[in-house]
């Protein structure tokens, strides 16, 4: 029986840039107050991470960094998908041999692969490599979606661990758990999803909050585990307002645009990425204060 690569909140970290490229010092900074805060893992390299705008050597340099850093505190999850299979491949077998523990696969972007396309793009991949593979399904950036009966037929390979689900069909999902076996682990990819995707049978959230509220997004996933729904769902609605600030761009903008106004050096943003306007930059604003969180930018 699979194991799941963590249970409770991960959080899909930033990667701080300045002008020679990712500051891993920051990034180590940032880290440690994830850690001190008791997350218990740590996506690197994800759509958070900017993983898109980075050079293979960059993608190496902080994955390395964070597995380094991290010295085996918690489970660390490296983002390594891509749309080339067998570049997808060769990224996954690159993360693993930086120590990675886990590998984040997304669905194929752009081509639009079909669900047949799907299970031999994600099983050539988990064929390729020792560590656990985490699936990746966010439709809204890739234009294709895993279907349950799919996720039925992946379920069966001994090295895919589980789905991190950002679809938000939760129709879908109750399917996905219908036709799996119990060892296929299903992780909210969404942080409004989290309470949602627990009560159905969820392990726990891969989280963009958890950036700025660590401590807040573990104690939300252990009442989840708890089956405590009525307090998990209490705190999902008190944290709604900053997690829909957070989202009230393009993800990262808004999270790092938080960060730097918290007073952590979460550097610049890549283009395409630029910063938000002001509307919304006080959108963000107004939302750390609302927390009582200590904006100083």
């Amino acid at each position: 029986m699979k194991m799941p690569l963590f249970t409770g909140c991960a959080s899909a970290i930033v990667t701080p840039f300045g002008n020679a490229g990712p500051d891993l010092g920051a990034l180590g900074n940032l880290l440690d107050f994830q850690l001190e805060n008791g997350v218990d893992a740590i996506v690197v390299c994800g759509t958070t991470g900017e993983a898109s705008t980075m050079s293979s050597g960059e993608l190496s340099a902080v994955i390395g960094h964070c597995v380094r850093h991290v010295a085996g505190r918690v489970p660390v999850i490296a983002g390594a998908g891509s749309n080339n299979t067998a570049a997808a491949a060769e990224r996954c077998r690159i993360a693993q041999d930086l120590g990675a523990d886990g590998l984040l696969v997304v669905t194929p972007y752009y081509n639009k692969a079909s669900q047949t396309g799907l299970i031999r793009h994600f099983e050539t991949i988990a064929d390729a490599v020792e560590k656990p593979v985490v699936l990746y399904n966010v439709p809204s950036r890739t234009g294709v979606a895993i279907a349950p009966e799919t996720y039925a037929v992946l379920a069966k390979h001994p090295n895919i661990n589980g789905v991190k689900e950002a679809s938000g069909n939760l129709g879908a999902l109750q399917r996905t758990f219908a036709l799996c076996p119990e060892d296929f682990t299903v992780w909210s990819g969404n942080d409004g999803d989290t309470v949602a995707v627990c009560a159905l049978g969820g392990k726990g959230v891969v989280s963009v909050v958890s950036n700025v509220l660590p401590a807040e997004m573990r104690r939300l996933t252990r009442l989840c585990l708890q089956n405590d729904f009525a307090a998990a769902g209490k705190l999902q609605v008190e944290l709604s307002e900053l997690c829909g600030a957070l989202f009230c761009d393009v993800n990262p903008i808004p999270v790092k645009t938080a960060l730097n106004l918290l007073g952590w050096n979460a550097g610049e943003l890549r283009l395409p990425l630029c910063p938000p306007g002001p509307e919304k930059l006080e959108r963000i604003r107004s939302a750390l204060l609302h927390y009582g969180l200590p904006v100083v930018g």
